[in-house]
């Protein structure tokens, strides 16, 4: 039998009913009239085929087959009862779950600063952060939203900026460049041992420049390639070559000298990084939570 929302509400106008034994007292809890209250019952009744209550001018009892009604409907109301409470209780609360994707840099310096405090905020949340230096595609490998540099916008995306303008440099140490010599062109790359960066197992990082309208993509060649921050930074300062980073990794390492950047005009800024997520689909409650404490962050400290 299929329960519809006429059965649920004359359910329980017969709770009320029976519980208080007295159509008049029923009435007043539930704010109708007396005679409603009559009328609904008998159009249960009606329905299941089944007399649920005796009444007399001076009592209304029961039957047995609504006193066993009664027993199981009760605790049922409760919970229902309950769970509205608690709906109410957490109205505008963000819950449910978000999956995000971002390169190991966008989480140490946009997600983390934020997303604990999110999480202890919203405890009806549950977040998974997947680490990836490749922009994915989103819907199609289930993520709610990415973040990634501003100029990497995918089609039918929308994109909230969440951090400054990025510039990468190439470095060395001192002692490298004194030995091997100063590069003033890209293309004397060739001629140095670079430190490779690898995105994925299949994937070697192209070194980008840009002057003069001119845009140029460097295959490099060296003694290492890696994908973790410290070891190519550290390679770079003990002289191992030349290492192609983000301005603020190496920020305390051009400060004390311990490395020097070099080809300074080709290395422009570009867009910093942004939160992407569908444009065509609704931004549910926890993601907009998140946007909006991220922003906060990025006004704070930009």
């Amino acid at each position: 039998m299929t329960i519809s929302r006429t059965d649920l509400a004359e359910l329980a106008v017969f709770a009320a009913v029976a519980r208080h034994r007295s159509f008049s007292k029923a009435a007043l809890e539930l704010g109708v009239s007396a005679s409603a209250l009559s009328h609904s019952l008998k159009g249960l009744e009606s329905r299941l085929a089944v007399r649920l209550l005796n009444r007399s001018t001076r009592a209304v009892v029961p039957t047995e087959a609504g006193e066993r009604l009664l027993a199981q409907l009760l605790p049922t109301l409760g919970q229902l009862e309950e769970a509205l409470d608690e709906l109410k209780h957490h109205a505008g609360e963000p819950v449910g779950k978000l999956k995000i994707c971002a390169p190991r840099a966008a989480i140490q310096e946009i997600l983390t600063p934020v997303l604990i405090d999110y999480l202890v905020r919203y405890p009806r949340m549950q977040v998974e952060v997947v680490e990836q230096e490749l922009m994915p595609r989103l819907i199609e490998d289930g993520f709610d939203a990415a973040l990634f540099y501003g100029d990497l916008l995918p089609q039918e995306m929308i994109a909230v900026p969440l951090g400054p303008p990025q510039r990468y440099l190439v470095v060395g140490s001192p002692a490298y460049l004194a030995r091997r010599g100063t590069p003033r062109h890209p293309s004397e790359l060739s001629q140095h041992d670079c430190i490779g960066y690898r995105l994925t197992p299949h994937h070697h990082y192209r070194w980008d420049f840009a002057a003069h309208g001119e845009l140029l993509e460097i295959e490099v060649a060296g003694p290492l390639t890696t994908s973790t921050p410290a070891l190519y930074l550290g390679a770079a300062e003990a002289g191992l070559g030349l290492a192609y980073c983000e301005e603020g990794e190496v920020k305390d390492a051009l400060a004390t000298g311990r490395l020097v950047a070099v080809l300074d005009e080709w290395s422009p800024t570009f867009a910093g990084f942004n939160l992407f997520y569908p444009g065509r689909h609704q931004l549910g409650q926890g993601l907009r939570a998140l946007i909006d404490m991220l922003k906060a962050h990025y006004q704070r400290h930009y």
